[in-house]
C-alpha cells in the first residue's frame, strides 16, 4: 500500500517562510494529480493547491501569489512553498493524489501573529 508522509511544519512568525514535502513510497506522484490540503481547528478539509500530471498548476485564492507547489518524480515528492505565511494559515497539511489514496498523518503549521 502505497504511503505519504508530510514534513516540514512548525512554528513559524506571521510573513515568515515554510517549505512542506510529501514523501510517497512508490512513484505515484508521476502518474497522478497531487493537491495540498489543509485542515484548520474545527473546520473541513480545504483544497489548497493542485498540481496536474503535466505540471500545470492552481491554486485556491487564499494562497494564490503565496504558495507554489511542486513535484520531484525522481523523489517520489511534491513541495508546497509557503511565503508571506497569515495566521489564517495556521492548519494541519495534508497532500494526497487525485483519485485520492490513504491519507498521512499530515504536518501541523502554525502561524504566530
Amino acid at each position: 500500500q502505497v504511503q505519504l508522509v508530510e514534513s516540514g511544519g512548525g512554528l513559524v512568525q506571521a510573513g515568515g517562510s515554510l517549505r512542506l514535502s510529501c514523501a510517497a513510497s512508490t512513484a505515484i506522484f508521476s502518474m497522478s494529480g497531487t493537491g495540498w490540503y489543509r485542515q484548520a481547528p474545527g473546520k473541513q478539509r480545504e483544497s489548497v493547491a493542485f498540481i496536474s500530471r503535466g505540471g500545470s498548476t492552481t491554486y485556491t485564492d487564499s494562497v494564490k501569489g503565496r504558495f507554489t507547489i511542486s513535484r520531484d518524480n525522481a523523489k517520489n515528492t511534491v513541495y508546497l512553498q509557503m511565503n508571506s505565511l497569515k495566521p489564517e494559515d495556521t492548519a494541519v497539511y495534508y497532500c494526497n493524489t487525485i483519485p485520492p489514496i490513504k491519507w498521512g498523518q499530515g504536518t501541523l503549521v502554525t502561524v504566530s501573529s
